[in-house]
């Protein structure tokens, strides 16, 4: 059992004990198998840019030949040309040149360089290679994640207020761009005796929750935290914070995370979920 589950445990519905533990288990292991396996990311230049382990490359990787190749960088447009006599594969077969696609709108071709992994991803109006080593000094050192004390307090059933129509709001990003996502609504709560609002985002088939309460920078992480959840049910939405989590730049300088809105910061202190 988790650490503090003891406490809390009798006071939690049947079964909740159990399914917070494969939840946290589930986010270890897409931390480590994720996030941690980041190990750089270059923003692109127009033209040419040299890519390979040696310093002198544009693209400096962590691991694999001096000199991979080039990204080609024209238009919005990347394509990759690799060095004679190096092996860079896309979905398992070895290519010499071939333009990408980058994660927007997806999928982005993923190339296989010895056990690095790179691709293209855009951000506003920037482009960069990602890339990913299994190997990475992070993962080897992680040893988990730490958590406030699960409590069934912090389980909080909202009242839902759509926004008709569905309007798009401001989310800041670490890269200091502004990205508009869609909203179908807020949540109104209570906590503490006050009453309090967030208003989400739509991710996939779930509510995304970007807030920062009193606990950031000193528990928590400085920009703030994440919390998903099901759509809206006859009018509600449960806000379980024992499942808020920490954003991936909380464990690495390679992501691009979105901030919490302003509208999203809260004035009290929620003692749930992940913490640094």
């Amino acid at each position: 059992m988790l650490p503090g589950m003891l406490l809390a445990a009798a006071l939690l519905p049947a079964g909740y004990p159990s399914e917070i533990q494969a939840w946290r288990r589930e986010r270890e292991e897409n931390v480590k198998a994720d996030w941690l396996t980041l190990a750089g990311l270059h923003w692109l230049q127009e033209g040419s840019n040299s890519f390979g382990s040696a310093p002198s490359n544009l693209l400096v990787l962590p691991a694999g030949p001096a000199r991979a190749g080039v990204f080609e960088f024209r238009g919005g447009k990347t394509t990759v040309r690799a060095a004679p006599g190096v092996t860079i594969t896309l979905d398992r077969r070895a290519i010499t040149t071939r333009e990408l696609r980058s994660d927007k709108p997806g999928p982005a071709d993923m190339l296989r360089l010895g056990d690095l992994t790179l691709h293209v991803i855009q951000r506003g109006r920037r482009y960069g290679i990602r890339v990913r080593d299994p190997n990475s000094p992070e993962r080897r050192a992680f040893r988990g994640l730490k958590w406030f004390v699960v409590r069934e307090s912090w389980r909080v059933r909202a009242r839902w207020v759509p926004h008709q129509p569905p309007k798009t709001i401001s989310i800041p990003t670490i890269l200091g761009d502004v990205e508009p996502m869609s909203s179908p609504g807020y949540v109104v709560f209570t906590l503490a005796g006050r009453e309090h609002r967030l208003e989400p985002v739509v991710d996939g088939e779930e509510l995304f929750f970007l807030f920062r309460d009193a606990t950031a920078g000193r528990e928590t992480y400085p920009a703030g935290r994440f919390l998903n959840t099901p759509m809206p049910k006859d009018g509600a939405v449960i806000l379980d914070f024992n499942k808020s989590y920490n954003p991936p730049c909380a464990y690495t300088k390679y992501a691009t995370c979105p901030l919490p809105p302003k509208q999203n910061h809260l004035p009290v202190r929620i003692e749930a979920g992940e913490i640094m």
